[in-house]
């Protein structure tokens, strides 16, 4: 009876570990398809200034690729993305995200006039 016990015990235990397995698999799998993609839709030097931006901004490169993702699989890209070609998406990701997120203000300081100055001439 012991054994039975013990068997039951550690069934459920797998089924739980064995879940969060099929989720770290399924986790790798759409990592390694994410970056086989990326290499089909960037050149050589592309995806290293993408890797370089990586260590730097992860979310960044995220947001890019997701970018990129998005281009590729609705066609808007015919072929590979050249660095420059990604230089100018940072640029205009930059340009929508800083409209977006400052506003330059500046200071008017308007001095008023009384009677009682200490500069009587």
């Amino acid at each position: 009876m012991e054994g039975l016990s013990q068997i039951k015990d550690t069934v459920p235990n797998q089924g739980i570990s064995q879940g969060a397995g099929d989720e770290e698999a399924k986790r790798t799998q759409e990592e390694q398809m994410r970056r086989d993609l990326m290499t089909t839709v960037l050149d050589l030097a592309a995806r290293e200034r993408l890797s370089r931006i990586a260590l730097v901004s992860p979310e960044r490169s995220k947001q890019i690729e997701g970018i990129l993702l998005r281009m590729a699989q609705s066609g808007q890209l015919r072929k590979t993305v050249s660095e420059n070609q990604l230089i100018e998406l940072l640029e205009q990701m930059e340009d929508v995200q800083g409209k977006s997120t400052t506003r330059k203000s500046t200071i008017v300081y308007q001095r008023r006039k009384d009677l009682d100055d200490d500069f009587d001439i």
